[in-house]
C-alpha cells in the first residue's frame, strides 16, 4: 500500500447506540434546556466521578478556565503562572480575568510542567498557579498542589485532557481549588461542545451557579446584582455527557492500546523520532493524543506534506503562548528552550476507533519513510 483511498483525519469523534438513545429521549421528554434535571445529574455524576463535592456543567472548556480564574478575584498585577505549552485558551483566561500571566517551561520527556519549573517563576506576585495536564501524561500535580498550600497560592487544575488519568492515586479533577474539565468532540467523554468546573468550594460552586446563569435568583429573578452572564450547557448535551461517562474506560483503553503499538512500531527509530513516555511518575499514558517529536533535522511542514499526499493527517503541537502574536510584547520571554523545541519540532498522529492496527503501520511507515527522505 502506497496510498489511502481516503484522508484518515487525527481524530472521529463516535457516539454508541446508547448515547443516542440518551439524546433521544431527552428530546421525546422535551428536556432540551440549560435548567432540566438532567443537568443536575450530568453535574452529579461528574462530581463523583472526578471524586470533588461539586460540578457545575457549562458551555465549554475555555468558558470553564475564565469562570474559574474570575473566582479568584485577580488583580491587575497579580501573577499567574501557567505552562508556555499549552492551548491558547488558557492564556486568554489568565488575560480576561485581568491578571497578569507568568510562563514557565515543561519537561522535555513529559511536556508538561514540573515542580521545579514553577518554582523557578514564583515571585512575591504569584497568585495563583493554573496547572494543565496535556497530550495525555500529567503535571506534578501532587507536589504543585503542595507548593501552593504552603505558600497561600490558589491552584486551577485544567484537565481537559486528562479524564480517566490518575497522578499518584488521585484523580485528575480532584487537584487544587478549582478543576475545569472542556467536552469538545476529541475529549474522552464529549458533548460535542462543553464544560465544566469542579470544586470543594461551597462558595465558589454556589457563586459559579450565578456567574453562568445571568445572576437570576429569588426572590427577586429580574433585579441582579452583578453583570454576569450565559454560559449554560443545554440538556440535549448533558444526556449526551451521562452516557459518555459510562463509556470512559473503554476509550482510555483503546487509545491505551493503540499508543503502546505506536511505541511498539517506531522503536529502534531514534534518529527520527522521539517517541512519547509510556510512564511518568507512576502515571501511565493515556494517549489523549500520540504525540512525535522529530530529530531537529527533519522539516515538520516538508514530512506534513508528504504525509497528506499519502491522504495522512497529522497536527502539529501547540505553539508556545509566550511566542503567540496575539500577546502584547511586554509578556514575552527571550526563550523557554523545551516548549519552543517541541513546539517546532512535534506532531501528533491519527489515534482512536476509527483507525485500526492495519492503519497504524501504514501511518508508521510513511512517517518513517518521510523522515528518511530527508536524513540519508
Amino acid at each position: 500500500m502506497t496510498k489511502l483511498d481516503f484522508m484518515i483525519q487525527v481524530f472521529e469523534p463516535k457516539l454508541t447506540r446508547k448515547d443516542r438513545k440518551a439524546v433521544l429521549s431527552a428530546v421525546k421528554n422535551n428536556l432540551i434546556s440549560g435548567t432540566s434535571p438532567l443537568i443536575n445529574e450530568f453535574e452529579n455524576k461528574l462530581a463523583e466521578s472526578f471524586d470533588r463535592k461539586y460540578a457545575v456543567a457549562l458551555s465549554n472548556g475555555t468558558v470553564a478556565l475564565e469562570m474559574s480564574l474570575r473566582l479568584l478575584n485577580l488583580k491587575e498585577e497579580d501573577e499567574v503562572i501557567l505552562p508556555s505549552f499549552t492551548i491558547i485558551s488558557c492564556l486568554a483566561a489568565v488575560l480576561r480575568a485581568g491578571a497578569k500571566p507568568v510562563f514557565c517551561d515543561v519537561s522535555l520527556d513529559s511536556w508538561n510542567m514540573t515542580l521545579d519549573n514553577v518554582i523557578e517563576v514564583t515571585t512575591e506576585k504569584t497568585k495563583a498557579v493554573l496547572m494543565v495536564h496535556t497530550y495525555g501524561l500529567t503535571a506534578e500535580a501532587s507536589e504543585i498542589e503542595m507548593f501552593c498550600k504552603d505558600n497561600n497560592i490558589f491552584l486551577v487544575e485544567d484537565s481537559a485532557e486528562a479524564h480517566g488519568q490518575v497522578y499518584q492515586n488521585r484523580k485528575c479533577g480532584s487537584f487544587g481549588d478549582v478543576s475545569t474539565l472542556s467536552f469538545y468532540a476529541n475529549k474522552h467523554i464529549t458533548t460535542g461542545e462543553g464544560g465544566a468546573v469542579l470544586t470543594d468550594n461551597k462558595n465558589f460552586y454556589e457563586t459559579l451557579k450565578q456567574m453562568i446563569n445571568l445572576d437570576f435568583k429569588e426572590p427577586n429573578r429580574f433585579n441582579h446584582d452583578n453583570f454576569y452572564w450565559n454560559y449554560r450547557m443545554s440538556s440535549l448535551q448533558a444526556a449526551l455527557g451521562i452516557s459518555q461517562i459510562k463509556n470512559l474506560n473503554n476509550v482510555i483503553n483503546l487509545k491505551m492500546k493503540q499508543g503502546q503499538f505506536y511505541n511498539y512500531l517506531f522503536k529502534n527509530h531514534e534518529n527520527f523520532v522521539k517517541t512519547p513516555l509510556l510512564l511518568n511518575n507512576q502515571t501511565s499514558n493515556h494517549f489523549w493524543v500520540y504525540g512525535l517529536v522529530l530529530n531537529s533535522k527533519i522539516n515538520r511542514e516538508i514530512l506534513k506534506k508528504f504525509l497528506s499526499s499519502k491522504n495522512i493527517e497529522v497536527r502539529d503541537f501547540f505553539w508556545p503562548l509566550h511566542l503567540q502574536k496575539a500577546l502584547n510584547s511586554k509578556f514575552h520571554l527571550d526563550h523557554l528552550n523545551n516548549s519552543e523545541y517541541i513546539g517546532k519540532q512535534g506532531i501528533y498522529l491519527p489515534i482512536g476507533s476509527h483507525i485500526n492496527k492495519k492503519l497504524q503501520n501504514f501511518i508508521s511507515e510513511m512517517v518513517l519513510e518521510g523522515c528518511s527522505h530527508q536524513i540519508i
